[in-house]
């Protein structure tokens, strides 16, 4: 597994009041299917509902385990993500969400750390790398 987060996402309350708080920050994000997106350097800051967050990862929310906070690693293939899932099972971690198709045309699964924090790796042929892992969010079209 390189040693790169592409994507860290907030599961917040309410959406449109966590975009506008980051838009009087000054930041400039992009809204799909109920999710805001940010070019933060290299990599991207997503909000999108907490509940969607946890079940999207395969854990609970409530018990004090689901922090809210997914950090994410975009890798450059379908077969790169069961590679990461079996390194990571094999390392300990929970795996709690096998590979599978995503409803944006990609493949990710989920696993959780020692101490319960949630990792999905991913891949996603619309969000491009650069050599270096760099991530770049494309243009939605959208404000």
């Amino acid at each position: 597994m390189e040693q790169r987060i592409s994507l860290v996402t907030l599961g917040v309350a309410d959406v449109s009041r966590a975009r506008a708080f980051y838009e009087r920050l000054g930041w400039r994000g992009q809204e799909v299917e109920e999710t805001v997106f940010f070019q933060a350097g290299g990599l991207a800051l997503v909000l999108w509902g907490r509940d969607k967050l946890a079940e999207d990862a395969g854990v609970a929310d409530g018990g004090g385990g689901f922090g809210g906070v997914a950090l994410a690693q975009n890798v450059r293939s379908q077969a790169e993500v069961d590679e990461v899932l079996a390194v990571a099972a094999d390392a300990g971690a929970e795996v709690t969400r096998p590979a599978r198709a995503t409803f944006y045309g990609g493949y990710a699964g989920c696993f959780t750390d020692p101490d319960g924090h949630v990792w999905e790796i991913a891949w996603n042929p619309g969000f491009p790398l650069a050599d270096d892992g760099t991530l770049t969010l494309p243009d939605f079209g959208t404000p």
